[in-house]
C-alpha cells in the first residue's frame, strides 16, 4: 500500500475526484525529472483526449535537490531526446525546499539517492509519506510501495552519450504510464 497523505489515500479508497499535485525530483532538475515531467503530461495529455473531460488532470512540475542548474534550461540530451519523441519540453531548473512539501501531494523521486535527501529535508512524517521513487510504478516491480523504499533507480545519464538519455527515456515512458495507471485506480504490478 502506498502511503502517502490524504490526496493519496483518497485515490487508494476510489474517491479519484481531485487532481494531485506532483514534482518530479533529480539531482540537478536539468536531465531525468524534466524529462519525467515532460512525459507525465505528455502522456496524460493523450490519456485526456481519448478518455474526455472526465479525466483529472494533475498539477506536475520538477525540480532538483541541489543548487547547481537553477535557471538553465534542460541539458541539450534531454531536449534532443524529447524533439525526437515528439515530446514538448520547455523548461527551467528549480531547487526543491522542505516548503515545496506543503505545495505537493506527491514527491516522486527518480533514485535512492534522492529518496535520501529528500526523506533529510522533510520536515516531518507526514512530509517524508509523500516520496516515492518512479521507478515503483515500472512494470515488473511486485510488492508494497511505501515511502519510496522501493522500485528502480533511473539511472543519471548526465556525462554519458546520448544513448543514455534514450535509455532514461524508455524507462521514464514505461514508470510514467506505470503512475497515471496508478492514479487512474489501478496498482503497479
Amino acid at each position: 500500500m502506498l502511503r502517502n497523505g490524504a490526496a493519496v489515500a483518497r485515490r487508494m479508497g476510489g474517491e479519484d475526484t481531485e487532481a494531485m499535485r506532483i514534482c518530479f525530483v533529480c539531482l540537478g532538475n536539468i536531465c531525468r525529472s524534466p524529462a519525467a515531467e515532460a512525459v507525465f503530461v505528455h502522456q496524460m495529455a493523450a490519456r485526456t483526449h481519448s478518455a474526455g473531460p472526465d479525466e483529472a488532470r494533475h498539477h506536475v512540475e520538477s525540480a532538483g535537490t541541489a543548487p547547481w542548474h537553477v535557471g538553465n534550461p534542460a541539458h541539450e540530451g534531454t531536449l534532443r531526446e524529447a524533439a525526437a519523441r515528439g515530446i514538448a519540453l520547455d523548461h527551467r531548473g528549480q531547487q526543491f525546499g522542505a516548503d515545496d512539501f506543503e505545495r505537493f501531494d506527491l514527491v516522486v523521486a527518480m533514485d535512492a539517492g534522492n529518496v535520501s535527501d529528500l526523506m533529510e529535508l522533510a520536515p516531518d512524517e507526514a512530509a517524508r509519506t509523500k516520496v516515492v521513487r518512479l521507478g515503483s510504478f515500472a512494470p515488473g516491480v511486485r510488492g508494497a510501495v511505501i515511502a519510496g523504499s522501493e522500485g528502480q533507480d533511473v539511472p543519471d545519464p548526465y556525462g554519458h552519450p546520448q544513448a543514455a538519455f534514450t535509455a532514461m527515456f524508455d524507462q521514464v515512458e514505461t514508470a510514467s504510464a506505470g503512475l497515471l495507471d496508478w492514479l487512474a485506480g489501478g496498482a503497479p504490478e
